[in-house]
């Protein structure tokens, strides 16, 4: 279990919804992944990040999907590409990472609470 965090660290994230526009295999990444472009809308636009979800999913099952991401993060290089948000997932060391998803349908850009 990890400690506790004052209320103001939760409050400096910036988490918000995006759509996948696309997936495409990552082969120069360390560990197997996938390079994710996901629309966050007029304000952010566009954006990629390196996931590692080659476990449970295929490309085609995750374009269309609305997720959550943190955008507020640094851009961090990732090999050849520059990871410009984290995408959040549940942790299943069984089946493979599973993203966290929207269920309704909202528009990218989206504040989380």
């Amino acid at each position: 279990m990890k400690r506790p965090i004052p209320w103001e660290q939760f409050e400096a994230l910036q988490l918000e919804v995006g759509r996948i526009v696309s997936v495409e295999r990552f082969p120069e990444a360390k560990k197997t992944a996938y390079i994710i472009a996901a629309d966050f809308g007029p304000t952010r636009g566009t954006l990629k990040t390196s996931a590692q979800l080659t476990q449970r999913y295929k490309p085609e099952d995750l374009v269309g999907k609305q997720i959550v991401g943190v955008t507020n993060f640094p851009k961090k290089q990732i090999g050849p590409m520059m990871s410009e948000f984290l995408v959040l997932g549940a942790l299943d060391s069984k089946n493979g990472t599973a993203i966290l998803q929207v269920l309704e349908n909202v528009a990218p850009g989206t504040s989380i609470a």
